[in-house]
């Protein structure tokens, strides 16, 4: 590959080495881990999972809330030689079983709560599943701490599962490059040192919610994990622990931004990051004028490339709307239809090429070659890139803007929703015949899912049934902010449902 980049790639584990022994570098609800006791715990861990899955490449699942386990294990997998699938938690047992079952994992460690929410055939019977206190006690117990791991570059390190434009989620192959690679991109931009303290509210199972951690790491700060109930947990949080660095996507901004801040809180941020969605012109100027002082990063990615781009803050004020310029270690080139560079003002598909490109989908080849194909003859790297489907245009000055995307993807409150498996879910209750899931508009949650549906010949109750059937079926972020029934939808000249037409008369 051309334009390999001059930074020497070592395992993902060995972020945990970065730190001074006695700085802070997670903190916990009950206790605060240094830099040494990170680079122990991780060891302790590391060594009871590689007794438990001996098989090198073999697959560990987590499925908890933020605390030591799911904060650890993506470095003590890696240095078990061992491949972390993190399940958001916020997921029920029909996706958690699709991604035990996809991933081939041999070991789910998750919460006594998730784990009860599991039903007969939920987990594959080779799939060992353990609590995950008593996976603590049982590392604890074996007291085999294994050093500083010796993984490749190019060698798998994560599974992270996003939805997709159709069908169930697919699994993002990450390598220990493309991890170590982010977390030195995003720290390197972001301007981050070991005097920074970062409040993680992002799901640790997406790549920004766990670069929240490794960027940190890598830089030698601290982590405050939080999982939060309202946005005022965070204004809170961010005055306890005198946080410099806070990620966010813009639902969280909106709601944030609605609160008061005390000046003294409000003065610890150093940096705010976005990215799951566009900030709005408005919101960016309240944003601005909540925290004069921090540094305000816009920014874009997709799982299947990490990150591609973030705009300089010097010009957030001038240029709000834009995405800005490819972030270290990325490639960014917009290609026209007939497959060159596309002239300044001139719209094209975003490419992704350089290191920070995952490995594909996971056992998917024919998705993997949809999405991940050889780079433009124009790039620098060469190889394989990630072409991204949304539509995008460069100016003058080279910053980006985005137009538009080709696929169906809902992107709703951060999350990417398959309409097809909020459709799947409303089809299976039995209460409906046809069923379309639709992104409308909305202005806290970037989109809200919108469900078009013709009952069932035989349900008597079925608009009153649907909406608890599929709070059982659905996470919270899946569930339909509206449900309309129809006694016949509306079809196309080809016969299908005219989903452009149902989407124009629910934003009319």
């Amino acid at each position: 590959m051309r334009g390999q980049t001059e930074n020497p790639i070592l395992p993902l584990d060995h972020l945990a080495l970065r730190g001074e022994d006695d700085a802070d570098a997670l903190v916990l609800r009950d206790r605060t881990l240094s830099y040494k006791d990170l680079r122990s715990r991780v060891g302790l861990l590391a060594g009871w999972l590689r007794g438990m899955v001996p098989e090198r490449g073999g697959r560990v699942a987590s499925w908890a809330a933020k605390g030591e386990l799911t904060c650890l294990m993506p470095l003590a997998a890696a240095r078990a030689g061992l491949v972390h699938v993190p399940v958001n938690p916020l997921l029920k047992h029909a996706q958690v079983a699709h991604i035990l079952a996809d991933s081939g994992a041999a070991l789910l460690i998750g919460n006594a709560a998730r784990l009860a929410s599991l039903g007969e055939g939920d987990v594959p019977a080779d799939c060992l599943v353990i609590e995950e206190n008593a996976a603590w006690e049982a590392a604890s117990a074996a007291g085999v701490a294994l050093p500083p791991g010796d993984g490749g570059a190019d060698e798998l390190a994560a599974i992270l599962y996003t939805s997709g434009s159709t069908g169930r989620p697919k699994g993002v192959m990450l390598s220990h490059a493309n991890m170590v690679l982010g977390a030195h991109s995003v720290a390197q931009y972001l301007g981050m040192d070991a005097s920074d303290r970062t409040l993680a509210v992002l799901p640790l199972s997406f790549d920004y919610g766990q670069n929240q951690l490794f960027s940190t790491w890598h830089a030698g700060g601290c982590v405050v994990p939080l999982d939060y109930l309202l946005a005022r947990d965070v204004v809170k949080a961010v005055a306890r622990h005198g946080i410099t660095t806070l990620a966010a996507v813009p639902p969280l901004w909106v709601q944030l931004a609605e609160l008061e801040w005390p000046a003294e809180t409000a003065a610890h941020l150093r940096r705010l990051t976005n990215s799951g969605g566009a900030l709005t012109v408005d919101l960016v100027r309240r944003l601005r004028a909540l925290f004069p002082q921090a540094r305000l990063f816009p920014m874009y990615g997709l799982t299947e490339a990490f990150r591609s781009t973030y705009l300089d803050p010097a010009l957030v004020d001038s240029h709000p709307t834009s995405m800005g310029k490819a972030i270290p270690h990325a490639e960014i080139l917009v290609i026209d239809d007939a497959g060159a560079v596309a002239a300044d003002g001139a719209e094209g598909e975003l490419v992704h090429c350089g290191p920070l490109v995952a490995q594909g989908y996971w056992r998917d080849a024919a998705r993997t070659a949809e999405r991940f194909r050889p780079a433009p003859a124009a790039s620098t790297y060469g190889g394989t890139a990630v072409w991204s489907g949304d539509r995008v245009r460069r100016d003058a000055q080279g910053l980006l803007y985005f137009v538009g995307r080709r696929d169906a993807m809902i992107k709703t409150a951060g999350n990417r929703v398959s309409p097809q498996e909020v459709e799947e879910a409303a089809l299976a209750t039995g209460l409906v015949a046809e069923a379309v899931a639709l992104g409308v508009p909305d202005a806290r949650l970037g989109h809200a899912i919108h469900l078009v549906v013709r009952a069932s010949a035989d349900a008597d109750d079925a608009e009153t049934a649907l909406p608890g059937r599929l709070m059982q079926e659905l996470p919270n972020f899946m569930q339909p902010k509206a449900i309309h029934w129809r006694a016949a939808m509306p079809t196309g000249p080809n016969g299908k449902i005219d989903r452009a037409g149902l989407l124009a008369e629910l934003v009319a």
